[in-house]
């Protein structure tokens, strides 16, 4: 038995002895790990190097939200000034629309006046040449009145002269509203 308990004693001591050379190995590693500056040198370079990569990622996506978010609002801010450009500029039509809306009856109601003058300018005229005796004709039976030429033009052919007085009147307009244009 003592040859068998040698040799399990001896066993056991080789087996001691790997496991203490083992743990001797670890140690020195360890101990060397720590000793070598320039390891541990090199590995927090290289985790610095991890940690600025995800950095830079991390700052290149907020730059990209960033510059999304401006696009977005530069677009947002040039669609109302779109929308309001559109309303000013349907605002304008509508006064422009009343404007001229105004200058036509005035210059209608002004062609209306100066049709009236001029007939009552040429009853005037017919009647004073009645009385005189001058100035009627006898056309199978009736008796018409003559005006003077240019208001027989007139009274014949209205147009030219409703045309004329709108122009004038739509000049006269247009001084009026440029006078307030620079007031304002």
């Amino acid at each position: 038995m003592t040859d068998r308990t040698e040799a399990d004693s001896s066993a056991e001591l080789r087996r001691q002895i790997a496991e203490t050379r083992s743990e001797l190995g670890s140690t020195v590693e360890e101990l060397a790990m720590k000793t070598d500056i320039r390891g541990r040198a090199r590995a927090r370079a290289a985790d610095f190097r991890d940690r600025a990569g995800a950095m830079r990622v991390q700052l290149r996506s907020t730059a990209a939200q960033a510059g999304h978010t401006v696009q977005e609002k530069a677009s947002q801010a040039g669609h109302t000034v779109q929308h309001r450009a559109k309303e000013a500029g349907h605002t304008v039509q509508d006064r422009a629309r009343e404007a001229g809306h105004t200058v036509q009856d005035r210059a209608r109601e002004a062609g209306h006046k100066l049709q009236d003058r001029a007939k009552e300018a040429g009853h005037t005229r017919q009647d004073k040449a009645v009385h005189t005796g001058h100035g009627t004709r006898e056309t199978g039976g009736t008796e018409q009145r003559q005006a003077p030429a240019p208001m027989r033009f007139v009274m014949s052919h209205p147009r030219p002269m409703l045309i004329a007085a709108a122009a004038g009147t739509v000049l006269i307009a247009a001084g009026v509203l440029s006078r307030r244009r620079t007031r304002h």
